[in-house]
């Protein structure tokens, strides 16, 4: 159902985005920081589970806008395209200020999954993102939207919680020399708005070939 091709260029994208730091690698970092890497690692499997919320809700509205009209789903696959673009470009106009690592209380590591979860769970950005995100790399032709999105979203999800995971071995590692320091996301919205413009560009530019 989805070719080799489509899926090499779907794990380069996503891990590209999954490199960039942001608010729940954050708290990844900070949990392992407090807590150690335990602590790290289970607040990583907790943000899996909470991203598997917003892929399932994104396979599933795409299926039905592709029901309702061809078009529709076009239409979503350009603007989300578009959206991807607007978010590299806002990324470049932010002020290279870096981000503090705030300390999240202490908990036990039922708590620390839980609120995991919740991290990705209530962030409606990223809702938007998958809405934006899958539909690059879906290809109506080859079978169901719904199954589709959904397998693209798990692998997403598994290169997330490992990626997230390294993040929350080297914070447990370098925990001393992190909980001083104030320049972990310093120069890295370069790095970020290239790759959303980028993957932006390229989606659109192929989406013809892959319809």
């Amino acid at each position: 159902m989805l070719d080799t091709a489509t899926l090499t260029v779907f794990m380069a994208a996503a891990l590209a985005l999954l490199l960039i730091p942001g608010p729940a690698v954050l708290y990844i970092v900070a949990r392992s920081i407090d807590q150690g890497r335990a602590a790290g690692i289970v607040s990583a499997f907790g943000v899996g589970i909470g991203t598997l919320f917003h892929v399932a809700a994104a396979a599933l509205g795409l299926s039905a806008l592709l029901l309702s009209s061809a078009l529709a789903f076009s239409m979503v696959k350009y603007l989300g395209a578009a959206y991807l673009v607007y978010l590299g470009i806002q990324k470049l106009r932010e002020r290279n200020e870096p981000q503090q690592v705030e300390q999240p209380q202490s908990a036990t590591l039922r708590q620390i999954f839980s609120q995991g979860i919740v991290v990705n769970l209530l962030n409606p950005k990223l809702a938007l993102f998958f809405f934006a995100f899958l539909p690059q790399f879906v290809n109506p032709a080859r079978g169901s939207v719904a199954i589709q999105s959904l397998l693209l979203g798990l692998i997403f999800v598994a290169l997330g919680i490992g990626s997230d995971s390294f993040y929350a071995l080297l914070a447990g590692t370098l925990r001393q020399w992190l909980r001083g320091s104030r320049a972990f996301a310093r120069g890295q919205r370069y790095f970020a708005g290239c790759v959303y413009i980028l993957l932006g560009v390229t989606t659109a530019l192929s989406g013809s070939k892959q319809s």
